[in-house]
């Protein structure tokens, strides 16, 4: 079996957000496990040019009418024999942000019909789409009449890649193949790629029923529903080498299942670190986009109910102004409860998954989440609003159960409050408290679980075609 993985960023390679995680973990799990596999992505101008090999290759556009011309770079995945082949061309790669080319639109679909004739080229049997920036890929191997098949998976459904008209004549996407992806005047390519893939799949079982619905469906629900029986949720997974508590070099104490007790010690020095008093309060972590998706506005409603509770809240993240503010104001007003750092940084955060007794992610929606993943592979408990992958991987404790969280359905602040409180509670039970911390430790999210869903997807993918 062999396999592109097309993805527009890579982590360590190039990285905005939860994609990237994804690109540079499942692929290694995947040849783990005998997959031979290699990433495809576009040479962005943040990426180091010493990274990668120039091969002799160069790859035209097929069916783009600009015709555009990539120079085939080669590297290694880092910490993997993964190949990793980039696509290099100066003038569109004219922005250091990975989404901030002058013309993403038309970059993307070049990209993509080169891409198609790259995986045509090397003979692969599957392509693995991702997201909207990737998704014409599906309509250009049709285009090919190519063998290999698609797979393409919904990361977030709500950035679908809308164009105008002149874009759809521009792509050279035949007039037959126009009918499903162009309304309103516009071109969508998540939805050319949902119509034109042979299968589907999204990053947890609990989004690809939501996504069918109008409430979660972004105007796609229709479609959606319709290819339900394509469509397979696989829940994303963390790397457990790299984000292990018992080797972390980034904590300051390790600790483990067994040695809970250590964790306090990063708490200590957590608290220190960020200003706040050492105090046996819940020391709650958030670690998040600021924006309105992220459930902010829940905690904007009730945050002087909760400035009374024995909690202290530490911020990572940047975002909306009105957020930013609002954090900076609860930090300015109760600074002996709140810590704002409204920055990206990737030691801090390991800092607070070690550090915090509790980790908030009240989402409006959450296709997949790995902020819970990590807090919990770091014995801090979350508490969660139970939409898409959160109700997938939280589930609420009971003494008499094995629930590793706490949570609230209805999209409402006195549910998020009540959750907190419920979990307050539990925390201020010593014995109790170590019971759904050692349960939310023992929860295995690690890609090598991922990986097999996904090999038997794909295996599924190639039995339809033999059987066809």
């Amino acid at each position: 079996m062999k396999v592109l993985f097309v993805s527009y960023e890579v982590y360590p390679i190039a990285k905005v957000g939860g994609l990237a995680d994804v690109a540079g973990s499942l692929p290694k799990y995947l040849k783990e496990l005998g997959v031979e596999i290699d990433l495809l992505m576009p040479f962005h101008k943040s990426i180091d040019k010493n990274m990668a090999i120039k091969t002799d290759e160069n790859i035209s556009t097929r069916f783009v009418k600009r015709e555009v011309s990539f120079e085939v770079y080669r590297a290694k995945l880092p910490k993997s024999d993964v190949n990793v082949f980039l696509l290099y061309n100066e003038r569109l790669m004219d922005s250091k942000e990975i989404y901030g080319a002058s013309d993403l639109g038309f970059q993307a679909m070049s990209f993509s019909d080169a891409a198609a004739g790259f995986a045509v080229d090397k003979g692969y049997d599957i392509v693995h789409l991702n997201d909207w920036q990737t998704a014409l890929i599906a309509v250009y191997l049709k285009q090919r009449e190519a063998k290999c098949k698609t797979l393409l998976s919904i990361h977030n459904l709500a950035y679908q890649g809308v164009y105008g008209k002149e874009y759809l004549d521009l792509s050279g996407i035949e007039k037959s193949n126009r009918n499903e992806i162009f309304e309103a005047g516009k071109i969508n390519f998540l939805k050319a790629g949902l119509v034109f893939s042979d299968k589907l799949s999204t990053v947890s079982p609990t989004y690809a029923k939501e996504i069918q619905t109008k409430e979660y469906g972004a105007g796609l629900e229709d479609i959606l529903s319709r290819r339900r029986s394509d469509l397979v949720g696989i829940l994303n997974g963390i790397d457990y080498y790299e984000y292990d508590p018992e080797r972390d070099e980034r904590l300051w104490a390790n600790f483990s299942q067994d040695n809970i007790e250590s964790k306090k010690i990063n708490k200590s020095n957590l608290q220190q670190l960020v200003g706040l008093p050492k105090k046996d309060d819940a020391l709650i972590g958030l670690i998040s986009r600021l924006v309105d998706q992220k459930g902010l506005d829940l905690i904007e409603d009730v945050k002087d109910e909760l400035m009374k509770l024995p909690i202290q809240i530490v911020v990572l993240g940047t975002g909306e102004s009105k957020y930013e503010d609002m954090f900076r104001i609860l930090q300015k007003n109760y600074p002996e409860k709140v810590a704002a750092r409204l920055t990206f940084d990737l030691d801090l955060a390991q800092k607070i998954y070690g550090g915090a007794d509790m980790f908030l992610m009240p989402s409006r929606y959450e296709p997949c989440g790995l902020g819970q993943m990590f807090a919990m592979r770091y014995g801090t408990v979350p508490i969660v609003r139970y939409t898409g992958g959160l109700a997938d991987t939280v589930h609420e404790f009971d003494p008499e159960n094995n629930g590793n969280g706490f949570g609230f359905v209805d999209y409402d602040a006195k549910k998020l409050l009540g959750a907190l409180k419920k979990a307050l509670k539990v925390y201020f039970q010593p014995e109790l408290w170590k019971k759904v911390v050692r349960n939310a430790m023992r929860q295995d999210f690690s890609w090598r679980v991922s990986a097999i869903n996904y090999l038997s997807l794909y295996k599924k993918i190639l039995e339809v075609n033999n059987d066809a």
